[in-house]
């Protein structure tokens, strides 16, 4: 009997059109949204020199998330996850272009963080229609690889957007061209999203109630391994928001000026980025629950030593080794919750995972620059990654099933 293990072929998927074309969309949206990223931190530091500036950036994006993610996960699976994409698209196109003109005017930056709140409802409404309309791309057999993919395409983008962004604001000494060409960004991926020709046709609508708007919520504590990847990455990025001071590190600490942000900002989707190629070239990995607690417990340790650092090639290395590890969480995380989860209900527990996942990331933010305020950046990113590694031995105990959990492929 042959026993040969079958040929693997990473670049399968990436012959499937509509995969292709929405993957190249998402590299060049995200490569847009980095570039705002950079710039935004840049103008409301350089103009308020307030570590709680940078902090509410978290706390603005963060209220519609908690606002509006569960009506959204309801609508993507109640409507056409498509156009629902595509509208809000526009909407985060009009939210790049009023930036500009704010940025332009010197307008106050209040009126930032209004536009900052539009574009956060946009990806608030964006996210479980995207994250439910991939696995319609692709063959259930070809999901993980083509999240793995995804993930990379986003990653890469990462990488050269945060560079760019730094490079442009000190070429030009404003962050309104950086806005811009976000704005022109979005317009393409919009173009190109247009040209998919797999539609998602709910199997019937239902009325928004409460009782279909906790259905994610109910699908999530029904399964002790989804509940368990979600909490672990919950506190992991509440508690390790380094990156949202890092306009701070690289001013007052490491002396790089933007440039310096920019790279900085790009060393932890550089870490992702080559973890996504390594994975998308590898087998799946055999016991999935232990490298998730091992990836967490690094994230932690890299953290603390990023805090600690006063070189400008550790910190950067400290970030890729962040960037390594995290993506490592987000690989399984995201492939078992769309693996384990019906279609009819995929919008609605992407929402909930959005809504733990991404409060958490923008009241990370928040809590950091709260904690920098008081404490100083140090002590913030410190004591943010000893918590990191006190979650990971919390979730190991608390949710055995994680650590006992195999390969990624094991469900049919």
């Amino acid at each position: 009997m042959r026993t040969d293990t079958p040929p693997l072929n990473p670049y399968a998927v990436l012959r499937n059109r509509d995969f292709l074309l929405y993957l190249i969309g998402r590299f060049i949206a995200s490569f847009g949204q980095q570039m705002l990223t950079v710039a935004i931190g840049w103008e409301l530091y350089e103009r308020t020199h307030s570590a709680l500036a940078l902090g509410f950036v978290g706390l603005t994006q963060m209220v519609p998330m908690f606002t509006f993610t569960l009506p959204a996960g309801h609508m993507a699976d109640n409507y056409n996850r498509k156009k629902i994409i595509l509208l809000m698209l526009l909407v985060a196109v009009l939210a790049s272009v009023g930036l500009a003109l704010i940025s332009s005017m010197r307008a106050p930056i209040g009126w930032i963080y209004l536009c900052l709140v539009i574009a956060g409802c946009a990806r608030t409404f964006v996210w479980p229609a995207s994250s439910a309309f991939l696995p319609q791309l692709v063959a259930r057999s070809d999901l993980s690889r083509a999240l793995t993919w995804n993930t990379g395409a986003f990653h890469l983008s990462s990488v050269i957007g945060p560079a760019a962004g730094g490079a442009l604001i000190a070429l030009t000494k404003s962050a309104t061209i950086v806005y811009a060409l976000n704005a022109a960004a979005s317009l393409i991926c919009l173009s190109l999203l247009l040209l998919l020709r797999i539609h998602h046709t709910p199997a019937v609508k239902q009325p928004m109630t409460l009782r279909s708007l906790i259905v994610g919520f109910q699908f999530v504590f029904s399964s002790p391994v989804i509940l368990g990847i979600i909490t672990l990455d919950l506190f992991a990025v509440l508690l390790g928001g380094a990156t949202s001071l890092l306009p701070i590190f690289a001013k007052d600490i490491l002396h790089s000026g933007p440039s310096g942000l920019g790279i900085l900002q790009g060393a932890l989707p550089v870490g992702s980025l080559i973890c996504s190629l390594a994975l998308a070239h590898s087998r799946p990995i055999k016991k999935a629950g232990r490298a998730l607690l091992t990836a967490v417990a690094v994230f932690g340790f890299a953290t603390i030593l990023f805090g600690l650092s006063r070189n400008f090639l550790l910190s950067f290395a400290m970030l890729f080794l962040c960037g390594v590890s995290d993506n490592v969480s987000v690989i399984i995380r995201h492939t078992l919750v769309q693996l384990l989860t019906p279609d009819e209900k995929r919008g609605r527990v992407s929402a909930v995972n959005s809504l733990f996942i991404g409060t958490s990331n923008e009241l990370g933010g928040f809590e950091s620059g709260l904690a920098a305020q008081y404490f100083g950046p140090v002590v913030s990113v410190v004591a943010g990654g000893i918590g990191t590694i006190l979650v990971v031995f919390w979730v190991a105990l608390h949710w055995p099933q994680i650590r006992q959990y195999g390969r990624l492929d094991a469900h049919d």
